[in-house]
């Protein structure tokens, strides 16, 4: 086989995504599965939609295309899909034309949706995102009720719902502080405009350890979870932690050595930067270790996402040099490393054309 290469398990991607819709429809929350992390790949989406998932959310409107038009892939053209970052005001038509559904927090934005739905002739939702704490993007909630009412007067355009996101930007964790809070925002704009909202969608991964920690939990208005690393990499993403029952390696890197050699462990000379500039990294080791370099680098790959084999160390990396030590056994020019992968390295794998992309016996480059 080709390397570097991703070998993606579309059985375990099944059995996770299967086992966390069992689980969240006994607190009565759909899943929207993001596909976003997997370049918006047409095996993984419709494998979530096989495993019981009824809408997709992608965050390039790029991926929602590819989707919807892939040939191979018949379950994708008619599925619900939301764009799940805020739309650019110079995507707005192509948002329209190929999402049902977009995230929004910016009047003009909806306006510019607004105007391209006119066009195509057609209605678009949005789901109005609030800010809970974590700071990135959202409403503030002293402002929404005047957004719903701006929002409400524009043609082609409905509400579908209130979300929130947290843990990206600050590591907020979503608890039941501030989901109640997104609950009680819901409640005053049913109240204020004598409205139903269809989705109430809490968040993402990080969501979990509140929605299926403690079953006393009161989930109140929280009805949606938008979840793509829980699904692929088997974890909740506020500590990293495997979620019971759910497996963690769905997905495995593989590298080829193209050198292997004794070194020494600490380098010569005066130290400068890196090629990133970085400061240099600190080696622990004296003497000379085993190093090896794998035909990878930072451009396909974030090193500290990798999860080395027992025995191999991750110890450095530059554009396209990963950097191991690997002191109780020899690598072999020729010889394949496995890693597991965390979420940054396999965003950054999904997304490089130099990584061969592997689903079962067949392969996507």
């Amino acid at each position: 086989m080709p390397a570097p290469r991703l070998e993606i398990d579309l059985d375990k991607i099944y059995h996770n995504a299967t086992t966390l819709v069992t689980r969240l429809a006994r607190r009565a929350i759909s899943i929207t599965g993001v596909t976003k992390a997997t370049l918006g790949s047409v095996e993984i989406g419709s494998t979530m939609l096989r495993a019981g998932i009824a809408a997709l959310g992608d965050s390039r409107i790029e991926n929602i295309r590819a989707m919807r038009l892939s040939d191979s892939a018949p379950s994708l053209k008619d599925v619900p899909m939301t764009l799940i970052r805020s739309p650019m005001l110079s995507q707005a038509m192509q948002t329209v034309l190929y999402a049902d559904c977009s995230c929004n927090t910016e009047i003009a934005v909806i306006e510019a949706l607004s105007l391209a739905a006119g066009t195509l002739n057609r209605t678009h939702q949005v789901v109005l995102m609030v800010e809970l704490g974590d700071l990135r993007e959202g409403i503030m909630p002293e402002d929404l009720i005047v957004t719903v009412q701006e929002v409400l007067d524009l043609p082609n355009i409905e509400i579908s719902g209130i979300g929130a996101n947290l843990a990206c930007r600050s590591g907020v964790a979503p608890d039941s502080t501030n989901m109640n809070a997104l609950s009680r925002l819901v409640d005053s704009v049913e109240t204020t405009f004598g409205m139903t909202l269809e989705t109430v969608s809490g968040g993402n991964s990080a969501n979990l350890a509140w929605a299926l920690g403690d079953e006393e939990t009161d989930t109140g208005r929280i009805n949606n979870l938008r979840l793509g690393e829980a699904i692929l990499l088997g974890r909740e993403t506020l500590h990293r932690r495997p979620i019971d029952g759910l497996h963690t390696d769905a997905m495995t890197l593989t590298a080829e050595v193209i050198e292997s050699k004794l070194k020494p462990a600490q380098p010569t000379g005066q130290i400068a930067q890196t090629a990133f500039g970085d400061p240099a990294p600190a080696s622990n080791h004296q003497g000379t270790v085993r190093q090896a370099i794998l035909a990878i680098g930072i451009q396909d790959i974030d090193p500290a996402g990798l999860q080395a084999p027992e025995g191999v160390e991750v110890v450095g990396a530059s554009s396209d040099h990963l950097i191991v030590q690997a002191d109780r056994t020899e690598l072999l020019v020729g010889q394949e490393i496995p890693f597991q992968v965390k979420y940054s390295a396999l965003l950054r794998a999904m997304t490089s054309p130099f990584v061969v992309k592997v689903f079962g016996d067949r392969a996507a480059a």
